[in-house]
């Protein structure tokens, strides 16, 4: 039987149910090798050359395939279509050549496929190719580039800034985004400016709005009533006049659908729409490939197959009736620079299946029907509308106010579906609907806003028909998930198949955290970016990473020698390298220091230096590194003034001012004083303060919960008499206490921590209560002979019998199945877990445990005479620790 090889044992099921017995289909589980994980693995002296090696959970799989091609010699490659599955099919080639699993006339084919349907794979496997070598060049010119950056930078970054992770070529340069971002967030100043609107009624009783477009024969730009007495003016100008209506013009337009989803497109919706992260949404979309519900996920093109148009024009026609079927189909060209990728685009496998159709998880559900929408869609009639503009003026023509509207006179695509908005997409005004309105209609006043309300001030008219309000102008948006893609894709940053990694890495390496939908630089984000931007500007630069990209994308097909791009870039990296080896820390904080000074220590306006402590009033502020690698701003008169703030510009941690050194009164036993302080770690009170006698005075940081303005003397003793004394366990007389830890407030009974929900109630919890918290801690554990109750009964393996469970750990939910305790991916939810994943999961486990060595046997002892018994010796007292060791293990 010929091996079918895949990358996954999912993919593997399907393709097997469709070519039957006569194939034995098996999966790689992935790449089977990678660089070897040290310097010198890329050979930049000798023609590029690179060291591999086969990781140890990838030897079985490998394993398991040089053993089926012992019984058929016929290997059929069936990786994905893109550069990466090339990749793998070229790995293991050359592995399974390496360990004479293959000889030379061992037939290999390689065959690809867009969707896994039954005739696509049939097609595939009718007609096989060989290895498209440009793609695997692209693949090494790839992966050499990011294994120098990695292994030449990141060192640089560890010893001349501290607390630093690593660097990589395109995550640098995205990191570099949202910093710059932020940046301009916080530099922004924003511009004050009025608008004038009214509410008015028709002759026939309808109601609309129309706003203030010119006075006294001037066009009003934005800017043109900046303040509350222009507004004033523009308000009794147009409350004191009767408005008629001088012009009503109507235009049709029509609205054309979005093209089909690429991986860009699909990664910006999925996180408008639902809030999903570029990984949960591959992850999802990668489960309704394998399962062949649809066409391959990582991909460029926007483009259809012919039978693909048919089958979705035929859908749309017997769903939603010929009116909403155009006459011609509709011709997407692809935008893709990169043919390599320029698959068609993502759809449905079948057209006629709706989501509801298909028994799916819920973000499984979510996804495809968001895919089969979108699909349909673009195959269908535009939207007709008509825009209508009214405009009304004065008798005299000193007031002018604009109302503008819409009305859909046929939905067409927009049925089914309208794509979503990034926040920075100003909404339309032409979305309203107005009513019947005629020329040379008188429009009334009608009073509408008595009960207005605005953050910002508002001036109403005394009939309360017209109203001023004032507005600011306002920073750009902090990235989400879609608009950083979306700009990585219009800068050239990147390729489809890495956004999802990319955002991965910047948030799992502590450079960028997400809050909510928002990405918000940390300060080792800050400093690394602006380490890189004065050191290898040129390494994080827009346009010379998009070149890069397009070079690469010229190996791929074909055009340019992937050994002369390497050339090229090492030449100038490895001198640019070279240039900071004599860097000091010293001279990088204060050149970090000198180029993030207008930002962190901006004019005052009023001459005094910005950077004078306002603490001590003699040291000067600089930002200084701490060993966890954060960043903080304190004074150069350390220790002698102890100042700091947030590595931020004064005010800016949340708007509020920094901290600095409060004291809030005397503890009435020690007579030492309490101080609230600022810190690099947040705001925290202190007793006392530091001297020879007493190097490290009391302190307690502040609850998440606790503003620091609301804190008096009695809140930070309460504070400063933690750890909190509740009694002793009725057990064994062990004392309980509460405390507030790392990960919130918690009571601790021996080696026993639970958490509290409440910061309030490390003071006032009470003995019941906390024997109780304690009690379901222990029972949550499976201890003192009660097992863990499972959080989901997943069922029988459906391989090798068993329950598999999905337990609650100390540190996530995972999957228990017999002895192997896999843990759940954050982006997996434990009720969305499938039974598929579960196993998988086991086994990426199972084959990662190291197998115990038995002991060998030991040879019998030799017969001799008897001797005469020697006097017994005591036994030997055992270590307390190991006591424990055998009593647990005889339990």
């Amino acid at each position: 039987m010929p091996v079918v090889v895949v990358e996954s044992p999912a993919k593997a099921k399907t393709i097997n149910g469709y070519l039957g017995k006569d194939y034995t289909v098996l999966a790689s589980y992935g790449h089977v090798r990678d660089l070897v994980g040290k310097d010198g693995s890329v050979d930049t002296e000798n023609g590029w050359d690179m060291t591999w090696e086969i990781p140890a959970d990838s030897r079985k799989h490998l394993k398991a395939i040089a053993d089926a091609l012992a019984d058929d010699p016929n290997l059929i490659l069936a990786t994905d279509p893109d550069r990466e599955g090339e990749a793998i099919s070229w790995h293991l080639q050359e592995a399974l050549t390496k360990r004479k699993a293959l000889k030379k006339d061992t037939p290999v084919s390689r065959v690809a496929f867009n969707a896994i349907t039954k005739k696509a794979v049939q097609d595939a496997i009718a007609n096989p190719r060989d290895i498209d070598t440009p793609l695997v060049h692209a693949y090494l010119a790839r992966r050499a580039l990011d294994y120098l950056v990695g292994f030449n930078l990141s060192p640089v970054l560890w010893r001349k800034l501290p607390g630093s992770k690593s660097a990589g070529r395109v995550q640098s340069v995205c990191l570099r985004l949202v910093v710059d971002r932020e940046m301009e967030i916080e530099s922004f100043d924003a511009r004050e400016y009025w608008s004038v609107r009214a509410m008015l009624e028709t002759p026939r009783g309808q109601i609309f709005e129309a706003r203030l477009v010119a006075l006294a024969g001037k066009k009003i730009d934005r800017f043109d009533l900046a303040d509350a007495t222009q507004a004033e003016l523009a308000v009794q100008a147009v409350e004191s006049r009767d408005l008629t209506v001088t012009s009503v013009e109507a235009k049709p337009a029509t609205r054309n659908p979005s093209p089909p989803f690429m991986t860009s497109t699909l990664q910006q919706e999925a996180s408008r729409k639902f809030g999903m992260g570029a990984k949960a949404c591959m992850s999802t979309a990668q489960r309704l490939y394998e399962a062949g519900h649809i066409t391959y996920m990582r991909t460029d093109g926007i483009d259809m197959s012919p039978e693909a148009v048919t089958a979705a024009r035929d859908a749309i026609a017997g769903r939603f009736g010929p009116e909403y079927l155009p006459s011609q189909p509709k011709i997407y060209k692809n935008k893709a620079k990169n043919a390599q990728e320029a698959h068609e685009c993502i759809r449905p496998t079948e057209m006629t299946r709706a989501a509801e159709d298909l028994r799916l998880e819920s973000d499984q559900k979510k996804l495809y029907d968001l895919i089969w929408k979108r699909t349909l869609a673009s195959q269908m009639e535009a939207a007709r509308l008509e825009r209508t503009t009214v405009t009304l003026r004065d008798a005299g023509e000193q007031v002018e106010l604009r109302a503008t509207g819409q009305v859909v006179v046929f939905d067409g695509f927009m049925k089914v579906y309208t794509e979503g908005r990034d926040d920075d997409a100003a909404t339309s005004e032409d979305d309203r609907r107005l009513p019947a309105i005629h020329e040379g209609d008188d429009a009334r006043k009608v009073a509408a806003y008595a009960d207005e309300t605005s953050e910002n001030a508002l001036i109403r008219a005394p009939s309360d028909a017209v109203l001023g309000q004032q507005h600011f102008t306002q920073p750009p948006p902090r990235y989400t998930e879609a608009t950083l893609v979306k700009k990585m894709e219009e800068l050239g940053i990147g390729r489809p198949s890495t956004y999802a990694s990319i955002l991965s890495t910047i948030v799992d390496r502590g450079y960028v955290r997400k809050e909510g939908n928002r990405l918000f630089p940390e300060d080792q984000g800050r400093l690394v970016t602006a380490f890189l931007s004065n050191y290898f500007r040129r390494y994080v630069s827009y346009d010379f990473t998009a070149g890069l990209e397009e070079e690469l994308d010229e190996v791929s097909a074909g055009d340019r020698d992937y050994r002369d791009v390497l050339d090229r870039f090492w030449r100038d990296f490895s001198a640019a390298i070279g240039e900071t080896s004599e860097l000091r820390i010293t001279d990088v904080l204060d050149k970090i220091n000198e180029v993030l000074e207008p930002h962190l220590f901006p004019d005052k306006g009023d001459g005094s230096d910005p950077r004078l402590c306002p603490n001590c009033g003699e040291g000067r502020l600089s930002m200084r590194t701490a060993r966890s690698g954060g960043a903080f701003i304190g004074c150069s008169n350390y220790p002698e003034c102890r100042y700091t703030r947030p590595f931020a510009p004064p005010g800016g941690d949340d708007g509020k001012a920094p901290i600095g050194d409060v004291m809030l009164g005397v503890e009435p036993e020690s007579g030492l004083e309490v101080h609230l302080k600022s810190g690099r770690f947040g705001p925290y009170v202190q007793l006392g303060e530091v001297t020879e006698e007493t190097p490290k005075p009391k302190r307690s940081s502040l609850p998440k919960a606790w503003a620091p303005e609301t804190v008096d003397l009695d809140r930070a003793l309460q504070l400063l008499s933690l750890p909190r004394h509740i009694g002793t366990h009725p057990e064994d007389g062990a004392p309980i206490e509460s405390n507030l830890g790392r990960y919130g407030p918690y009571v601790r009974w021996n080696k026993v921590y639970a958490n509290l929900p409440d910061e309030e109630e490390i003071f006032t919890i009470g003995m019941n209560r906390a024997v109780e918290v304690l009690a379901e801690k222990l029972a949550k554990r499976g201890q003192r002979g009660q097992a863990a109750a499972p959080l989901r009964e997943l069922g029988e393996h459906p391989e090798n019998g068993g329950p598999v469970n999905v337990m609650e750990g100390r540190y996530g939910p995972y999957v228990k199945w017999e002895k192997v305790n896999a843990t759940l991916p954050k982006d997996i939810a434990p009720e969305d877990l499938t039974m598929a994943q579960a196993v998988d999961l086991i086994a990426a486990k199972a084959a990662k445990s190291p197998k115990r060595k038995t002991a060998a046997k030991k040879p019998a002892a030799k017969k001799t005479a008897p001797k005469k018994a020697a006097a017994k010796k005591p036994a030997a007292k055992k270590p307390a620790a190991k006591k424990a060791k055998d009593a647990a293990d005889g339990a």
